[in-house]
Parts: structure tokens; C-alpha cells; sequence
């Protein structure tokens, strides 16, 4: 008997700043394409919420925390954060209008809509490396996914973000004591040691097993203060 394997379907496609991005169903699950680089799906969503949970932790019980998440994707992040009421204002830095298109009115809605609708939330349409660096604003806690990790980006101008000025930048809009909480498709020791060299402390990765390959990371770092 031939097995039979769903035909991933194409639900929006749409030439964004920085190229093409889609939105395609697979079976029971969305995914989110890039300039044909996969990014994201709705198939988990642990390490996701790692990210959040493991900044906050780090945090040890500073009253309502002010998060920013880079990259709003799916809206694992964004939702786990909103159900969690010890977090403050939570904004978010999505730099592609199709992707705060497909969760304000889209197949993303259903994940997400409860944490949009909810008062801390704030939505940003900018590019974070850009935001980093302009912003007068200050948080508790940068938890960011924008890419499939340090060294496997999707646009070669994310690169800066992991650079020294870039990791400076994130340092800047921290405030002292802050958690900068990265995710990445899998560790890094090189980008720890980056971290270290950008004056991070109590720098540390917690792995997330997936099925088959690599964990899933999400890497953690401490502003002094």
C-alpha cells in the first residue's frame, strides 16, 4: 500500500521588504516560509516557550518585567507571554507586515488573537537590529527568534545583531540585571563565547530534544548590574 502524504497549500504569499514571505497549510499545520527558507511551524512550540519561560526565571521575581520579543512567527511566544500575568508590557518587533496581517486577520488568529487582545501587548512593525539601536525604550528581557539561529540567519543584515556592536546594542536596551534569551535551531559555544565578550554574565544554553537531529537551544545571558 503506497502511502499518501498532504500537499503543503499555499494560503497567502506576498513580496515583503526583505522578499518573499508564505504562509502555507500542511495538513493540521502552518508554516511560515522566508525567501524559501523554512522557519517556523505550529507543530510544537517548546522551545518557544522556553524562550520566555527561562528569561523570566533568570529574572528571579523582578515585579511585572517588561519583555520585547523579536519576531513575532507563529505567536508561541507572544501567547505564552500573555498568559503569563507576572510578565508586564510585552512588545513585539516584527519587521514583515504579512506576518501581523496573518495574526490580526489570518489563519494565525487562532493562536494569537487572545494575547493581542490583551492590554500589555503592543505590536511594533519595524526591523529589530534597527530597533536595538534606535529605541529610547528599556526592558527586562529581550527574547529573540528572528532567525534559525547566530550563524544560520535569513537576511545577511541579521548578521549584525550577533556581532559585538550588535550584542552591545541589545545590552543597551536592557536594563541592569535584564536577561537577553536567544533562540537558535541549535547550540552555539562560539556564540556564547561571543556573548562573554560583549561583558554578558552567567551566560549558559538550555536544550530543547526534538524528534530527530540536533536540540533545539535557547541561549541565555545576564546584563551586570
Amino acid at each position: 500500500m503506497t502511502a499518501v502524504y498532504d500537499t503543503p497549500v499555499v494560503l497567502d504569499r506576498r513580496d515583503g521588504p526583505y522578499g518573499e514571505v508564505v504562509l502555507r497549510r500542511h495538513g493540521v499545520l502552518l508554516q511560515i516560509i522566508a525567501n524559501g527558507c523554512f522557519l517556523m511551524d505550529t507543530s510544537d512550540g517548546r522551545s518557544e516557550r522556553l524562550l520566555v519561560d527561562a528569561a523570566l526565571a533568570a529574572l528571579d521575581g523582578r515585579p511585572a518585567p517588561r519583555v520585547l520579543i523579536g519576531g513575532l512567527g507563529v505567536g508561541f511566544s507572544l501567547a505564552h507571554a500573555a498568559a503569563d500575568p507576572r510578565w508586564g508590557r510585552i512588545t513585539v518587533v516584527e519587521r514583515e507586515p504579512a506576518v501581523i496581517d496573518w495574526h490580526r486577520d489570518g489563519p494565525l488568529a487562532e493562536l494569537s488573537a487572545a494575547a493581542l487582545a490583551d492590554p500589555r501587548t503592543a505590536i511594533v512593525e519595524a526591523d529589530l537590529v534597527r530597533y536595538v539601536n534606535e529605541t529610547s525604550d528599556t526592558f527586562d528581557a529581550l527574547c529573540l527568534d528572528i532567525d534559525n539561529g547566530p550563524g544560520w540567519t535569513v537576511t545577511e543584515d541579521n548578521d549584525s545583531l550577533y556581532s559585538p556592536a550588535g550584542l552591545a546594542a541589545c545590552a543597551r536596551v536592557l536594563r541592569p540585571g535584564g536577561v537577553l534569551a536567544v533562540w537558535s535551531a541549535e547550540p552555539s559555544p562560539e556564540f556564547e563565547g561571543s556573548l562573554r565578550n560583549a561583558g554578558f554574565q552567567q551566560v549558559r544554553t538550555e536544550e530543547v530534544p526534538v524528534a530527530r537531529g540536533v536540540p533545539d537551544a535557547v541561549h541565555l545571558a545576564v546584563r551586570p548590574g
